[in-house]
């Protein structure tokens, strides 16, 4: 299946994230170690955002890094975090040369120096680029995104610049990671696993699901393509029935 070839009549969606699952076990299964197959990850990467870039979505949000992964085994997170580096320094570049935004979500804060610059330095290098936006999940937690929201207007109450009751859905959202951006249409899992794992906890509310037992590595062009298929032939209702919807 070729990706270029598709039909461009299906509905695309406008913001696809993604959980980048299966390296390690896509290294065990070839007799090598997990850290091989979060360096072979990488081309998963790529195909995602080439194929983003050819089928025209907005914002492609992946989730590399999670708040629970610092509980790893810390020669693992190590590699991970140069592999982060790495990555920025050499695909950097290209997205700028594509007009692709980068922009990492999350608690940076605990990173360390030289990666905090080189995100800076990323996302500064691309940030008027009005092309795909690329959001790269880094030390991030759903229930982070959401707890840092209330924060933010419970200071304001505590200021008595707002009151409680004013305080709505919409509110709320403008204090999240994704809320300059569209909403979340599709939501991919790769590796077989079936869980959300405190990813985009707000923003999943109606976003549609797509679980695959393909390893991240092997993710590429014609597996996303046959996410987008399976999205296209859903129904999204809101609520509503099938026939209010038609």
């Amino acid at each position: 299946m070729n990706s270029e070839s598709q039909s461009t009549s299906k509905l695309v969606p406008q913001h696809v994230a993604i959980i980048m699952d299966g390296n390690g076990r896509w290294a065990k299964k070839k007799g090598k170690i997990r850290t091989f197959g979060h360096r072979a990850g990488v081309k998963g990467v790529r195909a995602s955002v080439s194929f983003s870039l050819k089928n025209k979505i907005k914002v492609l949000t992946l989730f590399a890094f999670s708040s629970e992964n610092w509980n790893r085994p810390q020669e693992e997170v190590g590699v991970l975090m140069e592999l982060f580096k790495m990555v920025l320094s050499s695909e950097v570049k290209k997205l700028h040369k594509n007009n692709v935004k980068l922009r990492v979500i999350g608690d940076t804060s605990r990173f360390d120096k030289k990666l905090v610059e080189q995100i800076k330095d990323a996302e500064t290098l691309t940030a008027n680029n009005d092309g795909l936006i690329l959001n790269i999940a880094a030390n991030y937690g759903g229930r982070w995104d959401i707890l840092n929201a209330t924060k933010a207007l419970a200071e304001q109450v505590k200021e008595g610049s707002l009151e409680s009751e004013q305080i709505d859905e919409a509110m709320l959202n403008r204090y999240t990671c994704c809320s300059d951006l569209p909403e979340l249409d599709l939501l991919i899992r790769t590796g077989g696993e079936t869980r959300i794992s405190n990813f985009l906890l707000w923003q999943v509310a109606y976003a549609e699901l797509y679980f695959t037992d393909t390893y991240w590595p092997d993710f590429n062009e014609d597996a996303f393509q046959l996410a987008i298929d399976n999205f296209a032939d859903r129904q999204r209702r809101y609520g509503m029935t099938g026939e209010q919807v038609s």
